[in-house]
């Protein structure tokens, strides 16, 4: 597995495109394998995210099996007469991870659940709004993927809706073209927010599989790719 990092350049024109359609994204990290990106079956993918740091920081973060080639991406997108990319060997960092150990995360995610609104009527998959339900989505599916966000002590709770270590924030609405199979043009909703907090490691198996394969929908669009960093 590997992590790497690429910086874009929101002045330039092929930037912008990029960063306003998560299709074209997509479409350029598929461009950085040469061998082309294999269709998951349970198994690692690739896993890609955009972190605005602020106006003129941008990065993306990508998780993969393989070593990705992200040339195009820097003479298309980003700063080529500065920078270029950062690739690391991701394995290290996934076999340290020990049950009992705290990090700081940062996800990217679709929190989504699937509603009835009458009997007898289709589920609809729907996104989640609110700081509360989008933080409920996360603590739904901890357990299962290997972490617990920490809570904090109750002196430092300011509320109800307060009592964990983890900030919800850059929630976005958008929609995207998209060209169907059979040729038909569609727009595709797509709903994003991102945590920033900390997590103790209660099943270090279940979490390295997480961190390979993505947590929630919409992975080829930039959702499900978690990071961890030392906590302070």
């Amino acid at each position: 597995m590997f992590l790497s990092r690429v910086r874009l350049n929101p002045a330039r024109a092929g930037a912008r495109k990029l960063l306003l359609s998560p299709r074209a994204m997509h479409g350029a990290v598929t461009a950085a394998f040469v061998d082309g990106v294999p269709v998951p079956r349970g198994g690692p993918r690739v896993l890609w995210r955009l972190d605005h740091n602020s106006r003129n920081e941008v990065y993306c973060y990508i998780v993969s099996p393989d070593r990705p080639d992200l040339t195009h991406v820097v003479e298309q997108a980003g700063w080529p007469t500065t920078q270029t990319w950062e690739t690391r060997d991701y394995t290290p960092l996934l076999s340290r991870l020990q049950t009992g150990q705290r990090w700081a995360f940062r996800l990217t995610a679709n929190p989504v659940h699937s509603i009835r609104r009458k009997d007898g009527e289709p589920t609809k998959v729907t996104a989640h709004r609110t700081p509360k339900h989008l933080l409920s989505w996360l603590l739904q599916r901890q357990e299962a993927n290997g972490f617990e966000i920490v809570a904090k002590p109750q002196d430092r709770q300011r509320g109800p809706d307060d009592e964990y270590e983890v900030i919800v924030h850059d929630r976005h609405a958008r929609r995207f073209g998209k060209v169907e199979p059979n040729g038909k043009q569609n727009r595709v909703p797509l709903v994003t927010a991102t945590f920033d907090g900390r997590l103790t490691v209660t099943d270090p198996e279940a979490l390295r599989r997480m961190l390979a394969t993505g947590l929630g929908r919409a992975k080829a669009y930039g959702c499900g790719l978690m990071t961890l960093a030392p906590a302070d």
